[in-house]
Protein backbone atom coordinates (compact mmCIF):
# COMPACT_ATOMS: atom_id res chain seq x y z
CA UNK A 1 0.00 0.00 0.00
CA UNK A 2 2.83 2.74 1.10
CA UNK A 3 4.62 2.17 -2.79
CA UNK A 4 0.87 2.55 -4.08
CA UNK A 5 0.98 5.55 -2.28
CA UNK A 6 3.93 6.68 -3.62
CA UNK A 7 3.36 6.26 -7.64
CA UNK A 8 -0.20 7.95 -6.87
CA UNK A 9 2.06 10.71 -5.47
CA UNK A 10 4.06 10.96 -8.77
CA UNK A 11 1.48 10.66 -10.63
CA UNK A 12 -0.53 13.55 -9.42
CA UNK A 13 2.52 15.56 -9.65
CA UNK A 14 2.74 14.93 -13.62
CA UNK A 15 -0.95 16.34 -13.65
CA UNK A 16 -0.04 19.58 -11.12
CA UNK A 17 3.07 20.21 -13.28
CA UNK A 18 1.29 20.02 -17.08
CA UNK A 19 -1.78 21.34 -16.03
CA UNK A 20 -0.07 24.15 -13.64
CA UNK A 21 3.32 23.97 -12.78
CA UNK A 22 2.05 25.61 -9.14
CA UNK A 23 -1.43 24.66 -7.75
CA UNK A 24 -1.81 22.47 -4.82
CA UNK A 25 -3.04 19.08 -5.32
CA UNK A 26 -6.01 18.14 -3.36
CA UNK A 27 -5.28 14.91 -2.90
CA UNK A 28 -2.99 15.18 0.17
CA UNK A 29 0.02 12.46 -0.14
CA UNK A 30 3.30 14.74 -0.77
CA UNK A 31 3.98 14.96 -4.52
CA UNK A 32 6.89 13.13 -5.47
CA UNK A 33 7.81 14.50 -8.80
CA UNK A 34 8.00 14.30 -12.87
CA UNK A 35 10.48 11.54 -12.38
CA UNK A 36 8.73 9.02 -10.25
CA UNK A 37 5.22 9.59 -12.33
CA UNK A 38 7.21 8.58 -15.39
CA UNK A 39 8.47 5.16 -13.56
CA UNK A 40 4.62 3.90 -13.02
CA UNK A 41 4.47 2.59 -16.38
CA UNK A 42 7.47 1.94 -18.76
CA UNK A 43 6.17 3.30 -21.92
CA UNK A 44 4.87 6.38 -19.90
CA UNK A 45 6.18 10.10 -21.25
CA UNK A 46 6.51 8.59 -24.96
CA UNK A 47 5.43 11.49 -27.05
CA UNK A 48 2.82 10.07 -29.54
CA UNK A 49 1.97 6.47 -28.09
CA UNK A 50 0.49 6.78 -24.87
CA UNK A 51 -3.14 7.32 -26.56
CA UNK A 52 -3.19 4.50 -28.32
CA UNK A 53 -2.21 2.32 -25.69
CA UNK A 54 -5.73 3.69 -23.49
CA UNK A 55 -7.83 3.08 -26.93
CA UNK A 56 -7.42 7.05 -27.70
CA UNK A 57 -8.08 8.40 -31.10
CA UNK A 58 -5.61 10.99 -30.44
CA UNK A 59 -3.43 12.84 -27.79
CA UNK A 60 -5.69 14.42 -25.27
CA UNK A 61 -6.75 18.13 -26.58
CA UNK A 62 -4.55 20.90 -23.54
CA UNK A 63 -7.05 22.45 -21.42
CA UNK A 64 -7.76 26.14 -21.95
CA UNK A 65 -5.84 28.52 -19.77
CA UNK A 66 -8.22 29.38 -16.10
CA UNK A 67 -9.76 32.38 -15.94
CA UNK A 68 -7.74 35.55 -14.17
CA UNK A 69 -10.89 35.79 -11.87
CA UNK A 70 -12.46 33.52 -9.29
CA UNK A 71 -15.74 33.59 -7.40
CA UNK A 72 -15.32 34.95 -3.90
CA UNK A 73 -15.04 32.00 -1.07
CA UNK A 74 -15.89 29.44 0.24
CA UNK A 75 -18.84 28.96 -2.36
CA UNK A 76 -20.34 25.63 -3.77
CA UNK A 77 -19.30 24.59 -7.22
CA UNK A 78 -21.02 21.90 -8.86
CA UNK A 79 -20.44 23.02 -11.96
CA UNK A 80 -17.13 25.65 -13.18
CA UNK A 81 -18.60 28.76 -14.96
CA UNK A 82 -16.85 28.59 -18.07
CA UNK A 83 -17.75 28.59 -22.25
CA UNK A 84 -14.49 26.84 -22.86
CA UNK A 85 -14.77 22.92 -24.12
CA UNK A 86 -13.41 21.81 -20.88
CA UNK A 87 -14.02 19.25 -17.91
CA UNK A 88 -13.08 18.33 -14.76
CA UNK A 89 -12.23 14.41 -13.67
CA UNK A 90 -12.73 13.82 -10.06
CA UNK A 91 -12.41 10.72 -7.88
CA UNK A 92 -13.02 9.49 -4.39
CA UNK A 93 -11.19 7.67 -1.86
CA UNK A 94 -9.03 4.29 -3.02
CA UNK A 95 -7.68 5.39 -6.39
CA UNK A 96 -4.46 4.40 -4.71
CA UNK A 97 -5.36 0.38 -4.99
CA UNK A 98 -5.89 0.33 -9.29
CA UNK A 99 -2.33 -0.18 -10.45
CA UNK A 100 -3.99 0.11 -13.91
CA UNK A 101 -5.38 3.18 -13.33
CA UNK A 102 -2.28 4.82 -12.13
CA UNK A 103 -0.28 3.90 -15.29
CA UNK A 104 -3.21 5.34 -17.26
CA UNK A 105 -2.90 8.37 -15.43
CA UNK A 106 0.54 8.24 -15.29
CA UNK A 107 1.43 7.71 -19.32
CA UNK A 108 -1.51 10.09 -20.50
CA UNK A 109 -0.39 12.90 -17.83
CA UNK A 110 -4.04 13.22 -17.17
CA UNK A 111 -4.81 15.77 -14.83
CA UNK A 112 -7.37 14.74 -12.19
CA UNK A 113 -8.17 15.79 -8.81
CA UNK A 114 -8.93 13.18 -5.53
CA UNK A 115 -11.24 13.85 -2.52
CA UNK A 116 -10.87 12.23 0.74
CA UNK A 117 -14.31 11.79 2.16
CA UNK A 118 -12.92 9.67 5.75
CA UNK A 119 -15.62 7.80 6.83
CA UNK A 120 -18.73 8.81 4.45
CA UNK A 121 -20.09 10.54 7.43
CA UNK A 122 -23.02 12.77 6.79
CA UNK A 123 -21.65 16.09 7.61
CA UNK A 124 -25.25 17.40 8.63
CA UNK A 125 -25.66 14.80 11.54
CA UNK A 126 -22.50 16.46 13.07
CA UNK A 127 -22.29 19.56 14.87
CA UNK A 128 -20.29 22.65 13.95
CA UNK A 129 -17.61 22.01 16.12
CA UNK A 130 -17.30 18.25 14.76
CA UNK A 131 -17.49 19.46 11.22
CA UNK A 132 -14.52 22.04 11.85
CA UNK A 133 -12.78 19.77 13.40
CA UNK A 134 -13.31 16.89 10.53
CA UNK A 135 -12.86 19.70 7.60
CA UNK A 136 -9.88 21.24 9.16
CA UNK A 137 -8.59 17.80 9.99
CA UNK A 138 -7.98 17.23 6.19
CA UNK A 139 -6.05 20.12 5.57
CA UNK A 140 -7.86 20.60 1.70
CA UNK A 141 -8.07 23.64 0.10
CA UNK A 142 -11.37 21.81 -1.98
CA UNK A 143 -13.70 19.92 -0.02
CA UNK A 144 -16.19 17.10 -1.34
CA UNK A 145 -19.08 16.39 1.24
CA UNK A 146 -19.59 12.73 1.74
CA UNK A 147 -22.83 11.75 -0.22
CA UNK A 148 -22.82 15.72 -1.64
CA UNK A 149 -24.59 16.25 1.43
CA UNK A 150 -23.66 19.56 3.70
CA UNK A 151 -25.66 22.98 5.04
CA UNK A 152 -25.00 25.82 6.91
CA UNK A 153 -22.41 24.75 9.25
CA UNK A 154 -20.89 23.08 6.52
CA UNK A 155 -19.98 26.27 4.69
CA UNK A 156 -19.07 28.38 8.09
CA UNK A 157 -16.60 25.46 9.17
CA UNK A 158 -14.99 25.32 5.31
CA UNK A 159 -14.43 28.81 5.46
CA UNK A 160 -12.65 28.75 9.08
CA UNK A 161 -10.70 25.73 7.91
CA UNK A 162 -9.70 27.65 4.66
CA UNK A 163 -11.30 25.89 2.07
CA UNK A 164 -11.74 27.63 -0.75
CA UNK A 165 -15.11 26.00 -2.45
CA UNK A 166 -17.45 23.02 -1.88
CA UNK A 167 -17.14 20.72 -4.61
CA UNK A 168 -20.14 18.36 -5.75
CA UNK A 169 -20.72 17.42 -9.68
CA UNK A 170 -22.53 14.00 -11.01
CA UNK A 171 -22.42 10.73 -12.91
CA UNK A 172 -22.84 10.12 -16.50
CA UNK A 173 -24.67 7.89 -18.50
CA UNK A 174 -23.34 6.58 -20.90
CA UNK A 175 -24.59 8.69 -24.12
CA UNK A 176 -25.04 11.86 -22.29
CA UNK A 177 -23.66 15.04 -23.64
CA UNK A 178 -20.80 16.75 -21.64
CA UNK A 179 -21.26 20.50 -20.65
CA UNK A 180 -18.81 23.25 -20.60
CA UNK A 181 -17.32 23.40 -17.19
CA UNK A 182 -18.65 20.15 -16.40
CA UNK A 183 -17.21 18.28 -12.77
CA UNK A 184 -17.69 14.51 -13.48
CA UNK A 185 -17.73 11.77 -10.47
CA UNK A 186 -15.51 9.84 -12.24
CA UNK A 187 -14.82 5.72 -11.50
CA UNK A 188 -11.09 4.16 -12.03
CA UNK A 189 -12.69 1.21 -13.65
CA UNK A 190 -14.49 3.21 -16.56
CA UNK A 191 -11.86 5.86 -16.85
CA UNK A 192 -11.15 4.94 -20.64
CA UNK A 193 -14.76 5.12 -21.68
CA UNK A 194 -14.90 8.33 -19.79
CA UNK A 195 -12.36 9.72 -21.94
CA UNK A 196 -13.43 8.22 -25.22
CA UNK A 197 -16.58 10.04 -24.75
CA UNK A 198 -14.52 13.25 -23.77
CA UNK A 199 -13.02 13.34 -26.45
CA UNK A 200 -15.34 12.45 -29.24
CA UNK A 201 -17.18 15.55 -28.13
CA UNK A 202 -14.40 17.48 -28.61
CA UNK A 203 -13.66 18.02 -24.82
CA UNK A 204 -10.11 18.72 -23.04
CA UNK A 205 -9.93 17.45 -19.35
CA UNK A 206 -8.09 19.72 -16.79
CA UNK A 207 -7.34 19.88 -13.14
CA UNK A 208 -10.08 21.38 -11.15
CA UNK A 209 -7.94 22.81 -9.04
CA UNK A 210 -6.52 25.26 -11.55
CA UNK A 211 -10.14 26.92 -11.98
CA UNK A 212 -11.67 26.75 -8.66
Amino acid sequence: MRRAHRLLAGVLAAGALLASGCAQSVDPIERLGRKAAQQVSPGAGVPGSAHKRWGLAAPLAAAPKPPARRPKVPYVVNRVPTREKVVFLTFDDGVERDPEFLRMVGDLKLPISTFRTGGRTDLRTLSYEDQRDEICRRRERLLRPPHGAYNADTLRAAADCGVRAVVLGRAYAEGERLRPGDIVLAHTRTTGRMLRRIQAQGYAVARLEDYV
